[in-house]
């Protein structure tokens, strides 16, 4: 069985590397024209489905209610998987991504990656400051973004999250940008991160309603951040019976 884990994931890995190559030209066009800046959407939605298509894995897509195509969102999923980037990319919306810095070492990905999206290193403080302006600047170009609202994968009891960050919850209230909590609920068991072996299981993502953040203040921000974790984590309890115990 390991043996059809390993060879399923170096499948997994030469259909990723191919489909980059793919749409590495198209995702030129944003990087160059930054004003066609929801190209970015469609095309990471465009790679999103050829890879679980080639992968054979079944995804489903859960709207609990409808989301306006003309307005902004920030989408603060849980982060299990480094497979939980695709998994994102299937969203209906045109966002971009706020993402670990790391990002940037895995060649001519990193290049791309960099100038479409926004990275940060949790490191460094100043780099933190510097996301957050950026961060700030695309709400103000009318871009929605994606932000794993753990800061990366850091727990080690999946499916359960870890402590959330501030910075999605900030720039959702400083800007007054609804909040939408997303669950992905099977990626854990999909790709894990110890052993990092495919292992073939359906997936799903289930984007709950807009948290609206209108009038709130940085105040706010704690009970806001309670207020999305117990949405998503209600939800991973209940997509995932008997893998948490109640006190947990």
């Amino acid at each position: 069985m390991s043996l059809l884990k390993r060879i399923y994931t170096a499948y997994g890995m030469l259909v990723f590397g191919t489909f980059f190559v793919v749409f590495f030209i198209p995702l030129l066009i944003p990087i160059f024209f930054p004003k066609k800046h929801k190209l970015v959407g469609v095309f990471n939605r465009w790679w999103a489905k050829s890879l679980f298509i080639f992968l054979g894995i079944p995804y489903r897509l859960e709207y609990k209610s409808k989301l306006d195509p003309n307005k902004q969102y920030i989408f603060a999923p849980n982060h299990f998987s480094f497979i939980d980037i695709p998994t994102m990319g299937l969203n209906k919306h045109n966002t971009i991504f706020v993402g670990k810095s790391e990002m940037e070492t895995v060649p001519f990905f990193g290049w791309m990656y960099k100038n479409l999206h926004i990275t940060v290193d949790r490191t460094r403080l100043k780099s933190m400051y510097a996301t957050l302006i950026k961060s700030m600047q695309a709400l103000d170009e009318g871009k929605s973004l994606t932000i794993f609202i753990e800061g990366g994968i850091y727990t080690d009891q999946p499916p359960k999250m870890a402590r959330l960050k501030d910075g999605a919850f900030r720039a959702a209230i400083e800007k007054q940008i609804p909040i939408v909590p997303v669950t992905i609920p099977h990626n854990w068991i999909l790709l894990p991160v110890e052993p990092m072996l495919l292992n073939w299981t359906p997936t799903s993502i289930i984007f709950h309603e807009p948290v609206e953040v209108a009038g709130m203040t940085l105040d706010d921000m704690s009970s806001l951040k309670e207020k999305v974790y117990q949405v998503i984590d209600t939800e991973l309890r209940k997509q995932n019976p008997g893998v948490l115990k109640d006190e947990d």
